[in-house]
């Protein structure tokens, strides 16, 4: 397939000349090679028809990302970006290509930058802002993160990671077996990632194969929340809403982790998500439907009840390890019609400590 080259400077010129001429909306169509990122400014709508945009070989950056998301206004109020909207119509592709090699263990390392510059799309410190009909396809690491987000919908969004198993010969396969993470090629490839900060956020409709989680909510405070921390913004996560998930996963189909300092995570409902595994052609089975928090892995804690609470999770049915699991004590916690079907080995899995 043939990409047309410097499609970030042709975008970025569409983009700059909507501004100027006050339309604020401007349409993508074609083929095109992404070299750099790509800034969308406040009140600004980006359609993507019938469009395929690949990551140049060998690049370090996000595809997008709003204005503000790296100066140094944007981690203040002030600097809120607001009203972006990116909307797929018709075949809207967004594809990682190559992988560049960067990953969690040599990032900020040998000159290569920080693991969040291989997301598709970073937002941060955005009020009010849609993502809609994307096929998000070898994402290098997140497809989509969202800091210090609110007021937004990221609807009818389809994945698929890159499936490669790097076997101990060297030899390479497109599919992954359930035990075998460390064989993965592209690590921790999510779909869309809810990091601290977020809240009131509609995310429905969701299908696809993850390498790792399709949807987490992941409250922790490490570099990616230090550098992009909003003074005196609240670090919670709360108020979302998540539907509708139909997807294959590697770890989970939906990932909620509650385990950071002081952050906590409440008002969350999880309606809908189905297990699609078993017509995948890149896994076998994963191993968790819906994983509420873990043992302390990844943070400080594990959930308690003043941590992480009015959760409800229902209408799950899954084939993986396990169709819930969670750790610790979550307060008001509701799960209602799980179910586990095709090799799933037990339904609630319930780890106190």
């Amino acid at each position: 397939m043939s990409f047309l080259k410097n499609g970030a400077q042709y975008i970025s010129a569409l983009i700059g000349e909507a501004v100027k001429n006050g339309s604020r909306e401007a349409t993508v169509s074609g083929d095109y090679e992404i070299e750099s990122c790509i800034l969308i400014p406040s009140d600004f709508t980006l359609y993507l028809k019938n469009c395929h945009l690949v990551m140049a070989d060998n690049t370090f950056c996000n595809m997008f990302s709003n204005e503000n998301c790296r100066k140094e206004i944007g981690r203040t109020r002030s600097g809120t970006d607001r009203n972006i909207r990116i909307i797929g119509q018709g075949r809207a592709i967004l594809d990682g290509g190559a992988y560049n090699g960067l990953s969690e263990k040599n990032q900020n390392t040998n000159g290569l930058p920080a693991i969040y510059e291989n997301n598709v799309i970073l937002f941060t410190n955005v009020d009010g802002f849609e993502v809609r009909g994307l096929h998000i396809r070898n994402q290098r690491w997140w497809a989509t993160n969202f800091v210090y987000c609110a007021n937004g919908k990221i609807t009818d969004m389809d994945f698929c990671s890159d499936p490669t198993a790097v076997l101990p010969d060297g030899s390479t396969r497109p599919y992954l077996l359930r035990d075998e993470y460390a064989a993965t090629l592209v690590k921790n490839s999510d779909g869309i990632d809810i990091r601290v900060g977020c809240h009131d956020i509609l995310i429905e409709n969701v299908t696809g194969f993850t390498e790792d989680d399709t949807v987490a909510l992941t409250a922790l405070n490490g570099g990616l929340e230090k550098r992009f921390y909003l003074d005196g913004a609240s670090m919670d996560i709360r108020n979302i809403v998540v539907r509708n998930v139909v997807s294959s996963a590697y770890c989970s189909n939906v990932r909620l982790l509650c385990a950071g300092g002081d952050i906590r995570m409440y008002n969350i409902l999880v309606d809908g998500m189905m297990d699609a595994s078993a017509d995948c052609p890149y896994l076998d089975h994963g191993r968790h439907g819906v994983r509420l928090g873990d043992a302390g892995v990844y943070g400080d804690r594990i959930p308690t009840p003043d941590s992480m609470f009015n959760i409800t999770v229902r209408n799950v049915f899954s084939r993986a390890i396990s169709a819930i699991k969670y750790h610790g004590e979550i307060g008001n916690l509701t799960l209602d019609n799980i179910n586990g079907f095709d090799g799933c080995e037990t339904v609630i899995d319930h780890i106190k400590e």
